[in-house]
């Protein structure tokens, strides 16, 4: 059988890009070899500002899809939804959600208005530009989080702040606003999970565990959990699926959340919804993250293995979601 051409999209990245960043390389080597275990011929494009030239590859590469893996663009999470829009002015099909999907869920603040309006629980949040007769309910710690980037690109001492005050809040959010992009969301003190869905079904749901935490230490996974391998919070922060019999309901509550973003948002493909569960057992969702990390090693296939795929048979079905979604004529949804 004639092998069929699917290209790999992927952000662009140098010797210099941070590690995050670079991580996509581990993602598209893991995708190249399962395209070709399942008959295709995979080729590789990264995706830069210089979108002509991405635009030439892709002609001449003539795919049946596109395996969309670009995470940033210049090492801006804010231009993510290009890639997506440079696909759909191709007509060529391509993984995961559209650009309207993308550039929502991208834009915090944006996705936060959305929850609100859809009745998703999503912890309270001031913006810097926010009009100074809100009304204040609750003081406390806050993290100032980036608008558009993941909190490894943002998490730093100065993310961390306590407010006595609307007013000292916006002071602080001020400062840190300066360097572009800031908002405040209060600290969901309690649990956090990742909730993984796979062509719109929910798998296993993922606690992330803080063990042996100092009682004064923030709870929260960041650029250090992530990436910091001789770090404290990387050695003590746990994926877990072995969740007790007392969290089915609370697990229900979290596939129901979950199922209800993917509709309201417009998901297509793969995403991950990421929460909090205080200590009544409420859950809120922090973000959705319609491209999450496909590493082999990362938690979107730790969730996709907990459910008795292999990392080919996942990437099968990615595909399977995508070619499916071409030959019903189904474009990717606006998420707005």
């Amino acid at each position: 059988m004639k092998k069929r051409n699917a290209v790999i999209l992927h952000n662009q990245v140098g010797p210099d890009s941070p590690k995050d960043e670079l991580d996509v390389l581990v993602q598209v080597e893991a995708v190249r070899r399962s395209l070709a275990e399942l008959g295709y011929r995979p080729l590789i494009i990264p995706f830069s500002l210089d979108v002509g030239a991405a635009l030439r590859a892709l002609r001449r590469a003539e795919p049946l899809f596109v395996f969309n893996l670009v995470e940033t663009v210049a090492g801006d999470g804010r231009l993510i939804h290009l890639a997506p829009a440079l696909l759909d002015h191709l007509r060529l099909p391509y993984t995961g959600s559209g650009q309207e999907a993308v550039f929502v869920t991208s834009n915090k603040v944006l996705s936060k208005r959305l929850f609100q309006q859809s009745g998703i629980p999503t912890p309270r949040w001031m913006e810097a530009a926010q009009p100074p007769d809100v009304p204040w309910a609750e003081t406390g710690t806050w993290i100032l989080k980036s608008v558009w980037e993941h909190a490894s690109n943002w998490f730093g001492d100065d993310s961390v702040v306590c407010a006595a005050s609307a007013a000292e809040l916006r002071r602080l959010l001020e400062q840190k606003d300066r360097k572009g992009g800031f908002f405040a969301e209060r600290y969901i003190e309690g649990r956090e999970f990742n909730q993984a869905l796979l062509a719109g079904e929910c798998l296993p749901a993922a606690e992330m565990r803080f063990v042996d935490y100092p009682e004064d230490k923030l709870r929260i996974v960041d650029f250090r959990a992530k990436w910091e391998e001789d770090s404290f919070e990387y050695a003590h922060t746990q994926r877990g699926f072995d969740l007790s019999a007392a969290d089915r309901p609370l697990v229900e509550e979290l596939h129901d959340i979950s199922r209800r973003c993917w509709e309201r948002f417009g998901l297509t493909g793969y995403a991950r919804v990421d929460f909090r569960v205080d200590a009544g057992g409420r859950p809120w969702v922090l973000e959705i993250n319609t491209n999450p990390c496909l590493a082999p090693d990362g938690g979107f296939f730790a969730a996709a293995a907990r459910a008795g795929l292999s990392y080919t048979r996942m990437v099968e079905r990615i595909v399977e979601d995508c070619l499916e979604r071409r030959a019903g004529s189904r474009p990717h949804h606006d998420g707005g």
